[in-house]
């Protein structure tokens, strides 16, 4: 059976949201000059880089080969890298992405640290709930897993607004599990709520190498103009030749997309303990 060992984690966004300082919300001097340089994942949130949240998460899951994907002149996400490395015991590398060229493109930045192995991948603006990481870490086989948050749960146990969900891609499955598609940015959620619920993605997956192919093989979005990752994952469906399932999560996630989020995650994040 082929297991899950490594992990990536997608730190190179240029936090576009984070720095409009027009939504009149003071970050203080520290997190405002980390903002203004794309770093937002290193902002410290209840005593802590936000970073160093993401990273507890994938090692108490047992991911301890990891790889953060960074945009260029990234030199203190390394440098927090190595530290975590040495306190951990673990391997924390970065790989470049030269371009902001999107999520799949991301992903093929870290293709020579995937090699033939099967992944995790997640964001790194995103904490998600400790059994959604360790549930897929633990799947094994050549099965890709995506995990699919309820919209009802996300509020509720996260700092995300219901009115927000527009802004992640919505997941349609089987109620067996069995992926059937997904949708980024849907203009209408509320068409693809099944049985009361509307599942919700939110970047958190379990790969083959399988998707590097796909991600190759897409062309950027009409509009948007990025290599998306959902587009990688409708080409895989679409191929076939990979199985592909949902694993349903209750549970919240914390997100720093913006200035409004920070103050909620630290509230969330006080007192949480960290294994390094």
């Amino acid at each position: 059976m082929v297991s899950t060992e490594r992990a990536v984690v997608l730190a190179g966004g240029l936090g576009k949201r984070m720095r409009r300082e027009s939504q009149g919300i003071e970050l203080g001097l520290e997190r405002e000059r980390l903002a203004a340089r794309g770093l937002k994942v290193l902002m410290p949130l209840a005593g802590r880089p936000f970073l160093d949240y993401v990273l507890d998460s994938l090692l108490r899951a047992g991911l301890h080969r990891v790889c953060l994907v960074v945009a260029p002149e990234a030199e203190l996400i390394g440098e927090r890298a190595r530290y975590v490395a040495k306190a951990a015991g673990a391997e924390v590398r970065c790989a470049v992405q030269g371009e902001a060229r999107g999520t799949a493109d991301a992903v093929l930045a870290a293709q020579d640290f995937v090699g033939d192995d099967c992944f995790l991948l997640c964001n790194g603006d995103n904490l998600y709930p400790d059994e959604a990481v360790s549930g897929l870490a633990r799947k094994e086989g050549d099965e890709c897993w995506l995990a699919a948050f309820d919209r009802d749960g996300l509020v509720r146990g996260g700092n995300i607004a219901a009115e927000r969900v527009k802004d992640f891609a919505v997941v349609s499955a089987s109620p067996d599990g069995r992926l059937l598609g997904i949708v980024e940015k849907p203009a209408d959620p509320e068409r693809h709520v099944r049985q009361g619920r509307l599942w919700v993605g939110m970047n958190l997956y379990r790969f083959t190498p399988a998707i590097l192919d796909s991600c190759r093989a897409i062309r950027p979005h009409p509009q948007r103009g990025e290599l998306e990752l959902t587009a990688a994952v409708g080409h895989l469906l679409q191929a076939g030749s990979t199985p592909f399932r949902a694993l349903f999560c209750e549970g919240g996630v914390l997100d720093l997309t913006s200035r409004a989020d920070v103050s909620s995650a630290e509230r969330m994040l006080s007192g949480r303990r960290l294994c390094f």
